[in-house]
């Protein structure tokens, strides 16, 4: 019985660590494996209602398990089909205003690049981002992207290399390190092939983990940079790139409600994209955000390429209407505030 008990509330605890004000990577996890704890919380449920007691702590230990279940399925709830839609799909075909996007961490290391040139031969995205490139994964893409008339490489051998094709025209590019001198990001206005500018923002910031930075300080930091950016842009707008965060975390919740951007799973599922090795350890860490022009066509997790990232592919269609059927995140002034002190930190 009083390994039940230790088992309720140290995953009661779990439920609530991510929002302690500490940036360290070991309390910033818990904000990562929300699915899995709450599969192990139902399990521990079930295990209590089989050796149920009316005893003080048993109660207290099953009710705080209760309320830490009902939470973490409040946190994930909204990526699934039960939930409203917060981005409208659309059934309409008018190529001249769409753009589909193929974001791919291909694994530095990873010698499989065959399998991710099938995926753009299939798919023939407008725009192909590629992340943890380096001069080989360079080499190894030039045939494949050869109809990509516009190309910004960027191979780095430090796990941060980034690679930008586009068939849509580039103007106004921008290589910038907006926290940190090894992460580059890049930033860019695409033009669909009606004439509609779109501001894009392509970004890998450093996960907060023992092997990479001890704080989710820059990687916070740098999302709410380009939040802030984007707040005050007045064009449509589209965010992508592997965020090295989940969706439903404070900080990417922070991300949204200062940029006024928006996330088509909402109301559609998980899209989990990492780690692809490991279907228990799984969650979403490839991103797609954008501004409420957009509706969207088709997003979709791609077969693996031998990384530990699936590809996610996403197409999505300009509207001029789209914003009068959409709505976009609010931010409160201590939400701003919360951003400055954090972007403070690393300037």
């Amino acid at each position: 019985m009083q390994y039940i008990i230790i088992g309720n509330l140290a995953l009661s605890l779990f439920a609530i660590i991510p929002y302690l004000k500490i940036d360290h990577w070991s309390i910033r996890f818990f904000d990562f494996p929300r699915v899995q704890f709450l599969s192990l919380n139902i399990f521990l449920l079930v295990v209590n209602l089989n050796f149920f007691r009316y005893e003080s702590w048993f109660l207290v230990s099953f009710s705080m398990l209760a309320l830490a279940s009902l939470y973490q399925t409040i946190k994930i709830i909204k990526y699934n089909r039960i939930y409203p839609v917060e981005v409208k799909s659309t059934k309409q075909n008018i190529p001249e205003q769409e753009i589909s996007i193929l974001v791919s961490n291909v694994l530095m290391t990873n010698t499989s690049s065959h399998q991710l040139i099938k995926l753009i031969k299939k798919h023939q995205p407008d725009i192909l981002i590629c992340l943890e490139t380096n001069k080989r994964w360079e080499n190894e893409l030039a045939d494949a992207t050869k109809a990509y008339q516009y190309q910004v490489k960027i191979p780095q051998e430090n796990l941060y290399g980034m690679h930008l094709y586009s068939k849509l025209k580039l103007s106004n590019l921008n290589v910038r390190n907006l926290v940190e001198n090894e992460v580059p990001s890049i930033t860019c206005q695409l033009q669909l092939k009606s004439g509609q500018n779109i501001q894009f923002y392509g970004l890998h910031p450093k996960p907060p983990s023992p092997t990479e930075n001890e704080a989710s300080t820059e990687r916070d930091a740098e999302l709410l940079i380009v939040a802030k950016e984007v707040k005050n842009t007045k064009i449509p707008c589209i965010v992508c790139g592997d965020l090295n965060d989940v969706a439903w975390s404070k900080s990417t919740e922070l991300f949204k409600k200062i940029s006024g951007l928006l996330d088509s799973r909402i109301g559609r599922g998980r899209y989990s994209t990492f780690h692809a090795k490991y279907w228990m350890l799984r969650w979403p860490l490839d991103h797609f955000f954008h501004s409420a022009h957009f509706k969207l066509k088709k997003i979709k997790v791609l077969p693996s390429i031998n990384s530990d990232h699936f590809p996610i592919l996403t197409k999505l269609q300009y509207q001029s209407v789209a914003e009068l059927v959409h709505e976009a995140p609010k931010f409160e002034p201590e939400d701003l505030d919360e951003a400055n002190q954090t972007i403070k930190q690393v300037t």
